[in-house]
């Protein structure tokens, strides 16, 4: 059974927003055509991200807790991460939207951001011989000072990753050898900043901010030129 335990990861996350996707006052289902476009691309590139770590030896899996199916180099269980992940993080997103008629963060989200890029610029200093270190703040560095540029507001964003980052601490502790026996997904420490929430290494946060945060981009950019 423990050879499905990734599986179940990934179906359990996606399962409950899959089916409250059909609610009918507010349904997300029909956000689709805006929704798996953004999924695919940013997933695709993801993935690359992923098999080129794997391959260097950043992070690796334990095949205990795979099934041992392959996409290419790749278990069919991380494959399914980028899918079942993004998919109920915008969930909640799209939820909250609906749901919070005044956003929270509106007169201090300038303020996240810039101490986002603060933190970004620091640890990019301090550890640039790392590699999930480097690529992670590297990237979410150039993330944040684009929509600087661009006056985006970020605000339903940091709020939504908030409520996100409940889940994430259960879904990515598990994976990372919380309650378990062994990690179904190992780092190499010296790779990154060898600090852990838990098991959980630090990066995790921002790298998954990072993906939602450009599926996100590309959901709104396609529900807002739809005609």
């Amino acid at each position: 059974m423990e050879h499905y335990l990734y599986l179940i990861i990934d179906l359990a996350t996606l399962s409950i927003p899959f089916m409250a996707s059909f609610y009918p006052k507010h349904a997300y289902y029909k956000r689709w055509k805006y929704l798996f476009p953004s999924l695919m691309i940013v997933g695709i590139l993801f993935l690359i991200w992923d098999a080129y770590f794997t391959k260097i030896g950043v992070w690796g899996f334990n095949e205990r807790y795979l099934t041992g199916i392959k996409v290419f180099t790749l278990p069919l269980e991380e494959v399914l991460f980028f899918l079942c992940i993004p998919y109920s993080s915008v969930f909640i997103f799209f939820s909250l939207d609906y749901l919070l008629k005044k956003d929270p963060l509106y007169k201090i989200h300038k303020y996240i951001t810039y101490l986002l890029i603060i933190l970004s610029i620091v640890l990019l200093g301090q550890y640039y011989d790392r590699w999930y270190t480097l690529s992670t703040f590297g990237l979410l560095l150039l993330y944040l000072v684009y929509h600087v540029y661009r006056k985006t507001y970020l605000g339903r964003y940091y709020v939504s990753y908030a409520v996100t980052l409940v889940f994430f601490f259960v879904v990515n502790g598990i994976l990372t050898g919380s309650w378990i026996d062994a990690p179904v997904v190992w780092y190499n420490n010296e790779e990154n900043m060898a600090l852990r929430l838990g098991t959980i290494p630090f990066e995790d946060m921002f790298y998954g901010f990072l993906l939602i945060a450009l599926v996100l981009d590309g959901f709104q950019y396609l529900r807002k030129n739809r005609h």
